[in-house]
Protein backbone atom coordinates (compact mmCIF):
# COMPACT_ATOMS: atom_id res chain seq x y z
CA UNK A 1 0.00 0.00 0.00
CA UNK A 2 2.73 2.59 0.52
CA UNK A 3 4.24 2.90 -3.18
CA UNK A 4 0.56 3.76 -3.59
CA UNK A 5 0.15 6.37 -0.94
CA UNK A 6 0.26 10.15 -1.80
CA UNK A 7 -0.40 11.97 0.84
CA UNK A 8 3.15 11.78 2.05
CA UNK A 9 3.40 14.84 -0.42
CA UNK A 10 2.84 18.31 0.67
CA UNK A 11 -0.30 19.73 -0.22
CA UNK A 12 -1.84 16.19 -1.56
CA UNK A 13 -4.58 15.04 1.23
CA UNK A 14 -7.42 12.05 0.85
CA UNK A 15 -9.41 13.77 -1.60
CA UNK A 16 -6.39 14.57 -3.89
CA UNK A 17 -5.03 11.69 -3.85
CA UNK A 18 -8.29 9.51 -4.59
CA UNK A 19 -8.30 11.81 -7.47
CA UNK A 20 -5.49 10.83 -8.68
CA UNK A 21 -6.10 6.76 -8.49
CA UNK A 22 -9.50 7.70 -9.94
CA UNK A 23 -6.62 9.04 -13.45
CA UNK A 24 -5.34 5.81 -12.96
CA UNK A 25 -2.05 6.94 -11.14
CA UNK A 26 -2.29 4.09 -8.79
CA UNK A 27 2.00 4.43 -7.68
CA UNK A 28 4.32 6.39 -7.41
CA UNK A 29 5.89 5.25 -10.64
CA UNK A 30 2.85 5.80 -12.54
CA UNK A 31 2.82 9.51 -11.28
CA UNK A 32 6.45 9.96 -11.85
CA UNK A 33 5.63 8.49 -15.57
CA UNK A 34 3.48 11.09 -16.64
CA UNK A 35 4.86 14.48 -18.41
CA UNK A 36 1.51 16.11 -16.86
CA UNK A 37 -1.20 15.56 -14.54
CA UNK A 38 -4.05 17.66 -14.32
CA UNK A 39 -4.10 19.89 -11.53
CA UNK A 40 -0.67 20.15 -11.03
CA UNK A 41 1.64 22.68 -11.99
CA UNK A 42 4.72 21.55 -14.34
CA UNK A 43 6.31 23.11 -11.08
CA UNK A 44 5.40 21.62 -8.79
CA UNK A 45 4.77 18.14 -10.69
CA UNK A 46 8.69 18.24 -10.53
CA UNK A 47 9.36 18.92 -6.85
CA UNK A 48 6.47 15.94 -6.70
CA UNK A 49 8.48 13.72 -8.41
CA UNK A 50 11.63 14.12 -6.88
CA UNK A 51 10.35 13.95 -3.50
CA UNK A 52 8.68 10.60 -4.32
CA UNK A 53 12.25 9.96 -5.87
CA UNK A 54 13.08 10.11 -2.40
CA UNK A 55 10.18 8.08 -0.99
CA UNK A 56 11.25 4.89 -3.42
CA UNK A 57 14.81 5.16 -2.30
CA UNK A 58 13.72 4.81 1.26
CA UNK A 59 11.05 2.35 0.74
CA UNK A 60 13.64 0.48 -1.32
CA UNK A 61 16.28 0.72 1.70
CA UNK A 62 13.50 -0.35 4.49
CA UNK A 63 13.38 3.43 6.19
CA UNK A 64 9.91 3.51 7.86
CA UNK A 65 11.02 6.49 9.76
CA UNK A 66 10.75 8.22 6.40
CA UNK A 67 7.04 7.63 6.10
CA UNK A 68 6.10 7.36 10.22
CA UNK A 69 6.82 11.33 10.07
CA UNK A 70 5.12 11.62 7.17
CA UNK A 71 2.11 9.86 7.43
CA UNK A 72 -0.80 11.09 10.51
CA UNK A 73 -1.58 7.98 12.70
CA UNK A 74 -4.93 7.30 11.06
CA UNK A 75 -3.00 6.24 8.00
CA UNK A 76 -0.09 3.91 9.67
CA UNK A 77 -2.44 1.24 8.68
CA UNK A 78 -0.71 1.49 5.14
CA UNK A 79 2.06 -0.30 6.68
CA UNK A 80 0.39 -3.44 7.37
CA UNK A 81 0.92 -5.64 4.49
CA UNK A 82 4.78 -4.50 4.25
CA UNK A 83 5.56 -5.08 7.77
CA UNK A 84 3.21 -8.09 8.76
CA UNK A 85 5.81 -10.38 9.16
CA UNK A 86 7.77 -8.42 11.93
CA UNK A 87 4.36 -7.28 13.32
CA UNK A 88 4.25 -7.06 16.87
CA UNK A 89 0.46 -7.27 18.41
CA UNK A 90 0.31 -5.47 22.18
CA UNK A 91 -1.87 -5.67 25.18
CA UNK A 92 -1.27 -5.23 28.71
CA UNK A 93 -2.99 -5.91 31.77
CA UNK A 94 -3.17 -3.06 34.68
CA UNK A 95 -4.56 -2.60 37.92
CA UNK A 96 -6.19 0.76 37.59
CA UNK A 97 -7.58 2.74 34.45
CA UNK A 98 -4.46 5.56 34.96
CA UNK A 99 -0.85 4.52 35.65
CA UNK A 100 -1.10 7.43 38.54
CA UNK A 101 -2.84 5.13 40.38
CA UNK A 102 -1.97 1.84 38.79
CA UNK A 103 0.68 -0.59 38.38
CA UNK A 104 0.96 -2.65 34.68
CA UNK A 105 0.86 -6.21 35.64
CA UNK A 106 1.00 -8.44 32.19
CA UNK A 107 2.16 -7.45 29.32
CA UNK A 108 1.05 -9.55 26.12
CA UNK A 109 3.33 -9.72 23.28
CA UNK A 110 2.24 -11.81 19.59
CA UNK A 111 4.53 -12.27 16.67
CA UNK A 112 4.39 -14.80 13.76
CA UNK A 113 1.74 -17.10 15.91
CA UNK A 114 3.84 -16.92 19.10
CA UNK A 115 2.43 -15.32 22.32
CA UNK A 116 4.77 -14.55 25.52
CA UNK A 117 3.12 -12.90 28.34
CA UNK A 118 5.43 -10.51 30.37
CA UNK A 119 4.45 -10.54 34.36
CA UNK A 120 5.54 -7.93 36.84
CA UNK A 121 8.12 -9.07 39.33
CA UNK A 122 9.45 -11.61 36.91
CA UNK A 123 10.31 -11.33 33.21
CA UNK A 124 8.56 -8.05 32.68
CA UNK A 125 11.48 -5.37 32.57
CA UNK A 126 12.12 -2.37 30.79
CA UNK A 127 15.01 -4.07 29.19
CA UNK A 128 13.06 -6.81 27.85
CA UNK A 129 9.93 -4.84 26.44
CA UNK A 130 12.49 -2.42 24.37
CA UNK A 131 14.21 -5.57 22.82
CA UNK A 132 10.71 -6.50 21.80
CA UNK A 133 9.96 -3.39 20.32
CA UNK A 134 13.14 -3.11 18.80
CA UNK A 135 12.57 -6.13 16.91
CA UNK A 136 9.30 -5.46 15.12
CA UNK A 137 8.33 -3.35 12.14
CA UNK A 138 4.65 -2.53 13.29
CA UNK A 139 3.22 -1.99 16.39
CA UNK A 140 -0.55 -3.23 16.64
CA UNK A 141 -2.83 -2.81 19.81
CA UNK A 142 -6.21 -1.87 20.30
CA UNK A 143 -7.02 1.17 21.90
CA UNK A 144 -3.32 1.77 22.63
CA UNK A 145 -2.39 5.13 21.08
CA UNK A 146 -5.11 6.45 24.21
CA UNK A 147 -4.08 3.45 26.53
CA UNK A 148 -1.18 0.77 25.99
CA UNK A 149 1.48 3.13 24.94
CA UNK A 150 0.74 6.24 27.87
CA UNK A 151 0.69 3.69 30.28
CA UNK A 152 3.41 2.27 29.21
CA UNK A 153 5.66 5.41 28.85
CA UNK A 154 4.98 6.45 32.36
CA UNK A 155 5.88 2.87 33.48
CA UNK A 156 8.81 2.37 31.88
CA UNK A 157 9.64 6.10 30.86
CA UNK A 158 13.04 5.30 28.81
CA UNK A 159 10.80 3.10 25.93
CA UNK A 160 10.92 4.05 22.83
CA UNK A 161 8.47 3.61 20.00
CA UNK A 162 9.78 4.86 16.86
CA UNK A 163 8.05 2.31 14.99
CA UNK A 164 4.04 2.99 13.15
CA UNK A 165 1.41 2.06 15.19
CA UNK A 166 -1.90 0.88 13.62
CA UNK A 167 -4.49 1.28 16.18
CA UNK A 168 -7.56 -1.37 15.65
CA UNK A 169 -9.68 0.75 17.72
CA UNK A 170 -10.14 3.68 15.56
CA UNK A 171 -9.27 1.89 12.37
CA UNK A 172 -12.67 -0.67 12.92
CA UNK A 173 -14.66 2.87 13.72
CA UNK A 174 -14.08 4.16 10.37
CA UNK A 175 -15.44 0.78 9.29
CA UNK A 176 -18.54 1.32 11.44
CA UNK A 177 -17.20 -1.67 13.57
CA UNK A 178 -18.38 0.34 17.27
CA UNK A 179 -17.82 -0.98 20.96
CA UNK A 180 -14.56 -2.83 22.70
CA UNK A 181 -12.54 -5.71 21.42
CA UNK A 182 -14.93 -8.30 22.76
CA UNK A 183 -17.88 -7.10 21.12
CA UNK A 184 -15.64 -6.75 17.75
CA UNK A 185 -14.49 -10.08 17.87
CA UNK A 186 -17.99 -11.96 18.56
CA UNK A 187 -19.25 -9.79 15.75
CA UNK A 188 -16.33 -10.90 13.33
CA UNK A 189 -16.68 -14.24 14.51
CA UNK A 190 -12.98 -14.46 15.98
CA UNK A 191 -13.55 -16.85 18.87
CA UNK A 192 -11.75 -17.39 22.08
CA UNK A 193 -11.92 -20.17 25.19
CA UNK A 194 -15.31 -20.51 26.54
CA UNK A 195 -13.08 -20.43 30.13
CA UNK A 196 -12.72 -16.76 29.03
CA UNK A 197 -16.00 -15.94 27.72
CA UNK A 198 -17.05 -12.90 29.84
CA UNK A 199 -14.20 -12.22 31.08
CA UNK A 200 -12.88 -8.14 31.07
CA UNK A 201 -10.27 -5.69 32.39
CA UNK A 202 -11.39 -5.72 35.88
CA UNK A 203 -11.63 -9.57 35.99
CA UNK A 204 -7.93 -9.18 34.95
CA UNK A 205 -7.72 -6.96 37.82
CA UNK A 206 -9.28 -9.77 40.32
CA UNK A 207 -7.42 -12.44 39.22
CA UNK A 208 -3.99 -10.51 39.37
CA UNK A 209 -5.36 -9.77 43.41
CA UNK A 210 -6.00 -13.76 43.54
CA UNK A 211 -2.82 -14.91 42.47
CA UNK A 212 -0.71 -12.80 45.00
CA UNK A 213 -2.75 -13.94 47.32
CA UNK A 214 -1.93 -17.24 46.78
CA UNK A 215 -4.33 -18.73 43.93
CA UNK A 216 -2.46 -20.25 41.25
CA UNK A 217 -5.42 -20.86 39.02
CA UNK A 218 -6.02 -17.04 38.86
CA UNK A 219 -2.75 -16.62 37.97
CA UNK A 220 -2.83 -19.64 34.98
CA UNK A 221 -6.67 -17.66 33.95
CA UNK A 222 -5.06 -13.89 34.00
CA UNK A 223 -2.30 -14.96 31.50
CA UNK A 224 -4.69 -17.20 29.06
CA UNK A 225 -6.84 -14.20 29.12
CA UNK A 226 -4.06 -11.67 27.92
CA UNK A 227 -3.07 -14.05 25.83
CA UNK A 228 -6.26 -14.08 24.07
CA UNK A 229 -6.67 -10.84 24.22
CA UNK A 230 -3.02 -10.46 22.16
CA UNK A 231 -3.44 -13.27 19.63
CA UNK A 232 -6.98 -12.25 18.49
CA UNK A 233 -5.27 -8.66 17.85
CA UNK A 234 -3.47 -10.99 14.83
CA UNK A 235 -7.30 -11.84 13.03
CA UNK A 236 -8.43 -8.45 13.74
CA UNK A 237 -5.74 -6.66 12.34
CA UNK A 238 -6.28 -8.92 8.85
CA UNK A 239 -9.58 -8.33 9.08
CA UNK A 240 -9.06 -5.16 9.31
CA UNK A 241 -6.61 -4.25 6.58
CA UNK A 242 -8.24 -6.00 4.59
CA UNK A 243 -11.99 -3.92 4.79
CA UNK A 244 -10.26 -0.55 4.96
CA UNK A 245 -7.83 -0.72 2.05
CA UNK A 246 -10.95 -1.76 -0.30
CA UNK A 247 -12.98 0.72 0.98
CA UNK A 248 -10.22 3.58 1.12
CA UNK A 249 -7.10 2.63 -0.87
CA UNK A 250 -7.00 2.61 -4.47
CA UNK A 251 -9.33 -0.52 -5.32
CA UNK A 252 -12.11 1.46 -3.77
CA UNK A 253 -11.86 3.70 -6.80
CA UNK A 254 -12.75 1.04 -9.40
CA UNK A 255 -16.57 0.71 -7.44
CA UNK A 256 -17.02 4.44 -7.78
CA UNK A 257 -16.45 4.49 -11.53
CA UNK A 258 -19.73 3.16 -12.43
CA UNK A 259 -21.36 5.95 -10.55
CA UNK A 260 -19.12 8.70 -12.14
CA UNK A 261 -19.70 7.59 -15.45
CA UNK A 262 -23.45 7.14 -14.79
CA UNK A 263 -23.47 10.69 -13.62
CA UNK A 264 -21.46 11.93 -16.63
CA UNK A 265 -23.65 10.51 -19.10
CA UNK A 266 -26.46 11.81 -17.01
CA UNK A 267 -25.04 15.77 -17.79
CA UNK A 268 -24.77 15.20 -21.22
Amino acid sequence: MLPSTFVILPGIGPGTERRLWQEGLLTWNDFQSQARVPGISAHRKQWYDQELAQAQAAFDSGLLDYFTTRLPSRDHWRFFDLCEPRTLYLDIETTGTSPHDGEVTVVGLHRRGETVCLVRGETLTTERLQAELDACTLLVTFFGTSFDVPYLRAKFPTLRFSMPHFDLCFAARRLGLRGGLKQIERELGIERDSALQGLDGWDAVRLWMQWRAGDADARALLLAYNEADTANLAPLAKHVFEDILVRFGPASVGASMPLQREKQVGHI
